[in-house]
């Protein structure tokens, strides 16, 4: 049918056209769906109740299985021995170095010890065979007449691996536990068996007890034995030792070896300090001769200034003052003047003067010198002769002392060893244990395990744990997109609104809307709810996408909105059905253009099929007013849907023909609605893209991986496209994936009704 033209609305548009006073980003965010600031622990509820059935099952499971474990469990019964270990008695030898001779033993040491002994598989093979728990069935498993050729431990030696069999048994129930800053330790026995349990544990510490004296007594008693031996040797050695030591002493004459070494060292310390004077002097003497024999006038004052007279230095001074004479004469009245002759005279005798002197100065240097090099010979002589008797004085009593010291501690071992030997005697025959039994074992009442309170209290919390960890898990594997928060964590595009779960379903009992009478539709299920269900709570969502969009551009709402997804099946073609319904219902004259050439659905919507559609209006075969049919129960909305599918759709829609119809649809409707595919599967909604005012991009939750969305976020923005916002489709708002059923509360429900009008009219005649 022809096209009307363009009529002016008059039912609000033109009031929602001249909001500007809302800034542009305002108007974009505007949605009953707000995002905001999310508390935690709602945050963290909403999670466990989304995954709720996951969590209850791992936990009835983990319960149930402790349980079991529980009631299957052997009761076993533990009997406890209390012994105390006290420090061992001094030692009967008495050493000084003995182990256990002082009291302030090694504690730690000695309790870890003690503790060993007691797990020692002597011991346990002494209770074994005193209780002959080889042959007892409970203990060992044996029964009829593999107990009668059981191998005795008494009677032979065991057969490795029954012994192997019997010790692992006993060690299994075996605790032995030293009690921490006290010198007791309990011993404690487990088996389902309570009367064995505590005849085990009596009878280890009664083998712990006769095995620590028994072996202090076989020690005392070897001791005894080899003293015996040893004394006569020891006795013979005492005698040797004696004698060798007043034959060395006769022989070297040491008498009064301490006298006779301080004075030889007296003397030696003596001769010491007078060769080092020697040495000194010596030093200085040649180094006198030294300067003197080289003719420096230093050298020959110093000494001029030692000697007994000054007669260099006064020379000296002489000869200072004729040459001082000398000159000034010789200055005033030449060389010739008869009293400057007089002056050179005595200036000649006074240098040969000085001359003779310094001979004598030197000569009598070298006298010192010499003098001193004789003595300081002589005191090195007598010093190495002393030297030689004092090594020969040490190396006698060297050997002395060695025979002294070897005689004497021969004599004290000898009678330190006869002493112990009397009392070790006497010791033999006490008889003294360190260790005393505190508490002996009785006869356990009551199981130790299983602990049914702690292992259902374990059980209860291990299963709580797991759910709730199970529900955590599951939801950080989960990289769909499931409420605005996500939406607007991952891209800063504005959430333009949400549809609800049980109205976006894909029910096969959906009827497609056909133009017959009322009477004979059944709007159940729908796609289209806002004209099946005007008064539902989808309908509503999408009344709210529609002021979303009327407000999202300033001075005018956007005429042509292009509607896509990331990946198929996000509900996206019927968004933008609804979407045109409701825009339509307002007023608007709005145009549905079914654009997905590859899989369109609008026409199955809908209800109703052409053959003819976009793809022929692109490729000339068929004029717009062929391929455009209205919704005649909608008034003001055409449809045109997508017609045969061609070879290469995303050629028509790229096309010059395609931009040049848009642009006259803008002229003749106030806004156009295209459904497209989706944009990370085809480029057709890209191509499409900047042809359009505003891009809607659909995602769905449960279904909508974040990272599809991003690259679908990124890819229409790379061309330019202006990207209106996000809507999230498929939301279940009462499993607490969002904060629409928060915020509308829980009697949210009694401002909708799923009924459609045609069952409104069918109660209404009911009940007339």
């Amino acid at each position: 049918m022809p096209l009307q033209p363009r009529r002016d609305n008059s039912d609000g548009s033109e009031a929602l056209e001249s909001l500007d006073l809302l800034p542009v980003k305002g108007r974009q965010s505007v949605s009953p769906y707000f995002a905001q600031q999310q508390n935690p622990i709602l945050h963290y509820w909403q999670i466990l109740w989304k995954r709720k059935w996951a969590a209850l099952a791992t936990f009835v499971i983990v319960f149930a299985l402790s349980v079991i474990a529980t009631m299957n469990a052997t009761r076993l019964y533990q009997a406890t021995s209390k012994v105390a270990i006290f420090p061992e008695n001094p030692n009967v030898l008495g050493f000084k170095d003995a182990e256990f001779s002082s009291p302030d033993f090694d504690y730690e040491a000695t309790m870890a010890t003690q503790a060993a002994v007691l797990r020692s598989d002597a011991l346990a093979m002494e209770v074994i065979d005193a209780l002959h728990l080889d042959r007892d069935p409970k203990f060992a498993g044996v029964t009829g007449p593999q107990a009668e050729d059981s191998i005795r431990v008494s009677s032979m030696q065991p057969d490795p691996a029954k012994a192997a069999a019997w010790l692992g048994a006993f060690r299994g129930g075996l605790s032995v536990q030293v009690i921490p800053t006290s010198r007791l330790v309990d011993v404690s026995y487990t088996h389902p068996d309570p009367r064995l349990a505590a005849e085990i544990v009596n009878a280890l510490v009664k083998a712990f007890t006769e095995e620590n004296f028994k072996t202090k007594y076989e020690s005392v008693t070897q001791t005894s034995v080899w003293l015996s031996k040893e004394l006569a040797d020891l006795q013979l050695k005492v005698q040797t030792s004696e004698e060798k030591l007043v034959r060395y002493q006769k022989d070297h004459s040491i008498l009064g070896v301490d006298e006779k070494q301080n004075i030889v060292t007296a003397k030696l310390t003596e001769l010491n300090n007078e060769l080092t004077v020697a040495q000194t002097d010596r030093i200085q003497k040649e180094s006198n001769y030294r300067l003197a024999v080289a003719g420096e006038p230093a050298g020959l004052a110093k000494t001029s200034r030692e000697g007994t007279s000054g007669l260099l230095e006064k020379l000296r001074e002489k000869e200072a003052d004729l040459n001082t004479l000398y000159a000034q004469a010789t200055t005033e009245f030449g060389s010739g003047y008869p009293k400057v002759v007089e002056l050179n005279n005595q200036l000649k005798q006074v240098r040969t003067e000085i001359v003779a002197e310094e001979t004598r100065v030197q000569h009598g240097v070298r006298d010192e010198y010499l003098a001193a090099v004789q003595r300081e010979n002589l005191l090195t002589t007598a010093f190495n002769q002393q030297k030689q008797e004092a090594n020969q004085l040490n190396e006698s009593a060297i050997e002395y002392s060695v025979l002294k010291r070897d005689a004497e501690s021969n004599r004290q071992l000898y009678q330190d060893l006869l002493q112990r030997l009397k009392e070790a005697g006497v010791s033999a025959g006490l008889r003294s244990s360190n260790i005393r039994v505190v508490d002996i074992a009785r006869t356990p009442t009551q199981p130790i395990t299983p602990n049914v309170p702690r292992n259902l209290q374990v059980g209860l919390l291990l299963g709580l744990a797991c759910g709730i960890g199970l529900a955590f898990v599951l939801e950080s594997l989960d990289t769909s997109i499931r409420s605005i928060e996500e939406i607007s964590a991952i891209s800063t595009l504005p959430a333009l609104g949400t549809i609800p779960l049980q109205l976006s379903s894909k029910s096969p009992l959906r009827k497609r809307l056909k133009t017959t009478s009322a009477e004979t539709e059944t709007p159940e299920s729908s796609a289209l709810v806002t004209y099946a269900r005007p008064k539902s709570e989808a309908a509503e969502a999408y009344r709210a996408l529609r002021t979303s969009i009327l407000l999202s551009s300033f001075g005018a709402p956007p005429k042509v909105i292009l509607v896509t997804s990331a990946i198929p099946q996000e509900g996206k073609t019927t968004i933008s059905a609804n979407s045109a319904l409701v825009l339509a219902q307002s007023g608007s004259r709005v145009l549905l253009i079914d654009a997905d050439l590859r899989r369109p659905g609008i026409d199955k919507l809908f209800g109703f099929r052409s053959r003819a559609g976009l793809s022929t209006l692109i490729s000339g075969v068929d004029k717009i007013e062929d391929v455009v049919v209205p919704f005649t129960q909608v008034p003001n909305l055409w449809i045109l849907p997508a017609g045969p599918i061609p070879p290469q759709p995303v050629e028509l829609l790229g096309s010059t023909v395609m931009k040049d119809h848009i642009t006259r649809w803008r002229d003749e409707f106030d806004h156009i609605i295209i459904d497209t595919p989706p944009c990370l599967s085809v480029t057709d909604a890209v191509v499409l893209s900047p042809e359009a005012d505003r891009v809607i991009l659909v995602a769905r939750a449960g279904k909508t991986t974040k990272a599809a969305l991003r690259r679908a976020c990124e890819l229409l923005l790379h061309v330019n496209a202006r990207v209106m916002g996000i809507v999230l489709n498929a939301l279940d708002l009462r499993s607490g994936g969002g904060y629409y059923y928060t915020y509308g509360g829980p009697d949210a429900h009694r401002y909708y009704d799923d009924a459609s009008p045609q069952d409104e009219t069918t109660t209404a005649s009911k009940v007339s």
